[in-house]
């Protein structure tokens, strides 16, 4: 159980898909409360019944929006898809479930004050808290499971060089150098495209990992991974005609010819480099065509 708890687990990174999720745990919670009438509700006799009731599930969706949208960017580094797991998706639900049920129950106080007995406070956070947690942490294991299975067995279908330094190597003397330039327009880095393995966002920098005399080394430019990105851009590999250093995260550039093997987990893709002391995530709008590049390097 503790093992399934750690496991990594998909974090959340796209706007549109956290509103989206706020609006069916809202929409969830307004019919639950419409068609069961808990709390004493089913008593209650009041003008616009409906639509009052409905407002817990607009209320939810307005706490699921601020939370979902305003805590990562509060504390990018705890919900960052290297640190989310099982446990932690589940801990944040529940965190989530007790203040849309605190925040509900002093909806409920305002709306029926002293014309019904209403329940205490303890009571609406327990009754709300087994409503929620039991589907919820069920839908987040399933999740896990299907996701898990979806992206290992794709990833052993993906094929990748046999032996990707060696193909690299051969190629070395057919591209010219490239230069990676900061935005200060003086530190650079000069190297063979061959040598760099990827690029990693960090906040106002990028760290640009890459290889010298065989070995791993890191340089840090003040520059933003889109405006590296574009100076990437312009080199290709000469047999394909295709550019091999592509986008395939938020916060990474990777070099498709270092890529040794690629695997999968619940949170999707992983690209091995270099005996897989490195592993680059593949975020899910890359896939397609990630996998596709893979297939005509292979």
């Amino acid at each position: 159980m503790w093992q399934l708890l750690r496991q990594p687990y998909p974090c959340e990174d796209v706007v549109r898909r956290r509103w989206v999720k706020a609006f069916w745990i809202g929409l969830f919670v307004g019919l639950f409360l419409l068609i069961f009438q808990p709390f004493g509700l089913n008593n209650w006799q009041t003008p616009y019944k409906a639509a009052k009731v409905l407002g817990f599930g607009l209320i939810t969706f307005l706490i699921t929006a601020f939370l979902y949208l305003v805590t990562p960017v509060l504390l990018p580094r705890h919900f960052s898809s290297e640190n989310w797991t099982v446990g932690r998706e589940i801990l944040w639900i529940t965190i989530l479930i007790t203040l849309i049920g605190l925040t509900n129950y002093f909806y409920l106080q305002w709306l029926i004050g002293n014309s019904i007995h209403g329940p205490d406070l303890a009571g609406t956070l327990i009754v709300t808290f087994l409503i929620g947690i039991f589907p919820a942490a069920a839908s987040v294991v399933v999740n896990y499971i299907v996701r898990l299975k979806k992206y290992s067995e794709s990833a052993r279908e993906i094929p990748v060089r046999d032996h990707p330094e060696t193909t690299v190597t051969a190629t070395v003397e057919q591209r010219a150098l490239m230069a990676l330039t900061a935005e200060n327009e003086k530190d650079s880095l000069i190297l063979p495209p061959a040598d760099l393995l990827y690029v990693e966002s960090s906040d106002n920098y990028s760290t640009v990992v890459y290889l010298k005399e065989a070995q791993p080394a890191k340089v840090l430019l003040r520059s933003s991974l889109s405006r590296l990105e574009s100076q990437l851009n312009q080199d290709t590999d000469p047999t394909t005609g295709q550019n091999t250093i592509v986008r395939c995260h938020r916060s990474y550039i990777v070099n498709l010819e270092r890529v040794e093997k690629v695997t999968g987990n619940a949170q999707g893709y992983k690209l091995h480099l270099q005996n897989g002391t490195f592993q680059i995530p593949v975020a899910r709008k890359y896939n397609d065509t990630l996998v596709a590049r893979l297939k005509s390097l292979a």
